[in-house]
Parts: structure tokens; C-alpha cells; sequence
């Protein structure tokens, strides 16, 4: 009991250090709405503290008085409030939304020194997730904002290597054992579970994601002018929003990243692609993409021991080595970067980088029950989603899992969404 509060404090600092270090910037910048599709960052850096104080001081109770005037709390409901109109909001200045989270934050760690048995461990745990679950959308935001930099260069990463793009391995068909359990993983939000047995008939999935130059070769031989690689709504979207190429990709071999122009990597997995795009890079490509279930598959399972794996490469938290997550390095990692994070089955990099569409429908697991509150996963299921597995650069360590499941319309790319392939065995 005694590590616990202290590990919990730690990981609410590293996430509140991280939403500072990102609206470090002048008043005019938070308050400025760079695209419909995201909230200034004035929005998500109060509605962090505002979630906090909701979740651990209000213990989940919105009839109860919070900190903020209930007018002012409810500006920051993200059900009530859509993104393209948070900025008509009167919204708090930043410098009194900072003080808010720092007045929160006083009293959250108050209550972690008299931590009991009584208090529920995985409460803050889903606070720490929310909070750098907002920090990787505000990485976003500041991708979408036009203009001179703000954030430094990112952190170096390892080289990749040669010969793996393009390349498959196979996983046999067999039962495996899919999703997880609290005793497994007692942080694991509602809809990765329960764990449950599934057989998945055998398949072959790509070793690294689909690359740059990779991708680059689809559009040379006009995979965005040919419909009939296209499904009829992916066609349909793409010429009506006009779609040529990724986002942020340049006419002539470049991209912007966070700012900056620069010649585009072409051994990084290509990023900021709708599902749409994916589909039809696929079918271009004679593949097709994973279902959900032979991802996790391919990441998890362990075919010699019978077990699942807590990670890829097995039992041991994630490093710098295994890796590229946290958000410092602003970039998906080359492929063939981590050798030493691959699966069971030798499938690498599935974990940070880039985000991997699927072409699964987001819907609940077998014996699927909500909790915390019945509106964090259930609205969502059998909508027009799509599941996204794996993490990407941006998200951190502590919360990602080879069962977390991301889900988004298919039409979205801002994300830091890639693409890794799949055939029929």
C-alpha cells in the first residue's frame, strides 16, 4: 500500500508536467482555435482539472459542489460542449485555469497521504489516463496550428533497418486469449474487457508499418485518381474533401511537423491517414487491414507457452529501447528501430509510433460491463468507428496496452494514424 500512493502521485505529475510543458505559450495561442475538429487549448487545460476534481475530489458525483462555479464547471463538459464551438465559450484565462488545476492538484495529493484501503486505486489511474490522453490531443492541436514553431526539435531516436519494410510473418490459426481481466491488468479501462477465449484462423500481418516511401509509390501511381481501389464511401469522401495525399505532406517530397518543412522521412511509417486511405492503400498494395482481433493477436499472444504476454516482447515496462512513446520525440521512429520489442511471432513495433487502423467496427466484448460512468464506452459501440490499436509516439508509457482500444470516424487523420497490413494466410 505504501508504494502505490507515491507510484500514483509520480504519474500525476509526469502527466500535469507534460499538459504545462505543452500550453506553455502566450494567452492569444491557447484561446485561438486552429481547426473545428479541436478545442483551444485553454479548453482541454482546464477541463484536465476539471475532470480531476469531478473524478477524485467530487468521487464521480457532478451534483456535488465542485471547486468551479457550476455555470463556469459545465463549460467544460465535453458531451454538452462540441469541439468546433468551444471557442465561442467564456472560458476561464489560462492563468486561472492553471491556478484551478494547481488548486485541484493540492488536494488530490492531500487525499493520496491518507490513501486506505477504502479509496480506489484505479480512480487516479483513470485520471492519469485522461490527462495524457488530452496531452497527445493537444500534440494535435499544435500539428494543426499553422505557423513558426513552438515546441522544441524532438528527442533523437534509434536508427532503422534495412530490408524489413515490406515484409510479413505468419501467425498460425488457433485459440487465443483476447482482452483482460482486472486481476491482469487492474487499470484497463471498460471495453478491454473481459478476457475472453477467441480462434483466430491464421493469417500473416506486416513486421513494421507501411512506410513513407512506401506510401509515396501509391500515390506516384495514382492510388488517389483510381476509384477502384477505393471502398464507395472512402470514394466518395476522398473526392469530396479533395484528398490528394496524406496530410501534411508537401507536392514536392516534404512534409510540416509542428511548424517546420522538411524532407519527408521515407523510412518512418507514414502517419495522418484517414481509414479510408488505409483501405485503399491496402487493396493497391494486395493486402487488406488486420481485424482487431489478429492484431492483439500477433502483439500478445505466445504460441509456445500457451500465455498472453503483458507487452510484446513480454513482461518488462516499456523503455527507450523497446519503444518510441512519451511524445518527446514528435516523430514515429524508422522502422526497424526496436528489434527488441518484437512479439511472439516477430512482429515489430507495435507498440507508439503510429496509431494502426483496423477494420473492425468499434463494439463491445462478450460480458462487456461500464463502468465508472456508462457514457465512456457503450455510446460509442456499433457507431461509425473504427478501431485503432497500438499507441503511437505521443502516447504515454504508463497507460498504453497491447488491449487498449482507440476508436475513430474514418474520416479523421489528424490523429497520428498509420497503417500495417494484413493478408489471408
Amino acid at each position: 500500500m505504501t508504494d502505490l500512493p507515491g507510484r500514483l502521485a509520480a504519474e500525476l505529475a509526469a502527466a500535469r508536467d507534460r499538459t504545462l510543458l505543452l500550453t506553455d505559450h502566450d494567452e492569444s495561442e491557447l484561446l485561438r482555435q486552429h481547426s473545428p475538429l479541436m478545442s483551444p487549448l485553454a479548453w482541454d487545460l482546464a477541463h484536465v482539472g476539471q475532470q480531476e476534481d469531478l473524478w477524485l475530489l467530487r468521487r464521480g458525483d457532478g451534483q456535488r459542489p465542485g471547486l468551479l462555479p457550476p455555470d463556469v464547471d459545465a463549460l467544460y463538459d465535453a458531451f454538452t460542449h462540441p469541439r468546433a464551438i468551444r471557442v465561442r465559450l467564456p472560458l476561464l484565462p489560462p492563468v486561472e485555469a492553471r491556478a484551478f488545476c494547481r488548486e485541484v492538484r493540492s488536494r488530490v495529493l492531500d487525499r493520496l497521504d491518507h490513501f486506505s484501503e477504502a479509496d480506489d486505486p484505479f480512480d487516479f489511474a483513470m485520471v492519469v489516463s485522461h490527462e495524457q490522453q488530452h496531452d497527445e490531443t493537444m500534440l494535435q492541436t499544435l500539428q494543426l496550428r499553422p505557423g513558426p514553431p513552438l515546441l522544441e526539435p524532438g528527442d533523437p531516436l534509434p536508427s532503422g533497418r534495412p530490408g524489413v519494410a515490406g515484409t510479413s510473418v505468419l501467425v498460425p490459426g488457433g485459440p487465443c486469449r483476447l482482452g483482460v481481466d482486472a486481476t491482469d491488468e487492474p487499470f484497463s479501462l471498460d471495453n478491454e474487457r473481459p478476457a475472453h477465449w477467441v480462434d483466430v484462423p491464421g493469417f500473416r500481418i506486416g513486421r513494421v508499418p507501411v512506410t513513407n516511401a512506401e506510401y509515396a509509390a501509391f500515390v506516384a501511381d495514382g492510388g488517389y485518381t483510381t476509384a477502384r481501389w477505393w471502398s464507395h464511401r472512402g470514394w466518395e469522401h476522398r473526392r469530396q474533401a479533395g484528398l490528394d495525399r496524406p496530410q501534411f505532406w508537401g507536392r514536392h517530397g516534404t512534409r510540416t511537423r509542428f511548424g517546420v518543412v522538411e524532407p519527408l522521412p521515407p523510412d518512418e511509417p507514414v502517419q495522418h491517414v484517414t481509414f479510408f486511405e488505409a483501405e485503399a492503400y491496402a487493396a493497391w498494395a494486395g493486402a487488406r487491414l488486420p481485424t482487431e482481433m489478429e492484431w492483439e493477436k500477433a502483439a500478445a499472444w505466445d504460441p509456445v507457452t500457451g500465455r498472453r504476454r503483458r507487452f510484446p516482447w513480454g513482461s518488462a515496462e516499456p523503455t527507450a529501447a523497446l519503444a518510441n512513446l512519451g511524445g518527446g520525440a514528435l516523430r514515429p521512429a524508422p522502422v526497424g528501430a526496436y528489434p527488441a520489442g518484437a512479439s511472439a511471432y516477430g512482429v515489430e513495433q507495435l507498440m507508439g509510433d503510429v496509431w494502426e487502423w483496423t477494420s473492425s467496427p468499434f463494439r463491445p466484448w462478450p460480458g462487456f460491463r461500464p463502468m465508472l460512468y456508462a457514457t465512456y464506452s457503450a455510446p460509442f459501440f456499433d457507431g461509425d468507428y473504427r478501431v485503432l490499436r497500438g499507441g503511437s509516439w505521443a502516447v504515454a508509457t504508463s497507460i498504453l496496452r497491447p488491449s487498449f482500444r482507440n476508436w475513430d470516424h474514418p474520416i479523421r487523420r489528424q490523429i497520428f494514424s498509420g497503417i500495417r497490413l494484413a493478408w489471408d494466410a
